[in-house]
């Protein structure tokens, strides 16, 4: 797990993490850092997080394209802190389209629960 800054970063208002903070982080602790990361709002963070497990998969398999899925709804999340709805909007519906396409071809990541990010990143207000 990764110590959370005091507050999430924000491009242009708070202060970017030490990039020390994901140093090494790699596998199963990046997926599940991300997905704290996530749920407490911390968007940018569980980006940093998951685009490591993204690059790890194979090219053009379903399991990178549920991370590519999972990042986009971070970055939807960012979009909405920033106050950005039409960018926010847009990169739901890629989002959106990146996991349907993951679990149309059956991928899955262990411990990565598309509903429940969808239903999280809700829950948060950026939908």
């Amino acid at each position: 797990m990764i110590a959370l800054p005091a507050e999430p970063h924000v491009p242009g208002r708070t202060p970017r993490p030490d990039p020390a903070v994901f140093a090494g982080l790699a596998g199963d602790a990046a997926l599940a850092a991300g997905l704290h990361a996530f749920r407490h709002g911390y968007f940018w963070e569980a980006h940093e997080c998951w685009e490591r497990v993204w690059a790890a998969l194979p090219p053009a398999s379903a399991e990178r394209e549920m991370m590519r899925g999972a990042i986009q709804l971070a970055n939807a999340g960012l979009k909405h802190r920033m106050g950005r709805p039409d960018a926010r909007d847009r990169i739901l519906a890629m989002a959106d389209a990146a996991l349907g396409e993951a679990q149309r071809r059956g991928g899955h990541v262990r411990g990565l629960d598309p509903a429940a990010l969808s239903a999280s990143l809700a829950a948060i207000g950026a939908t």
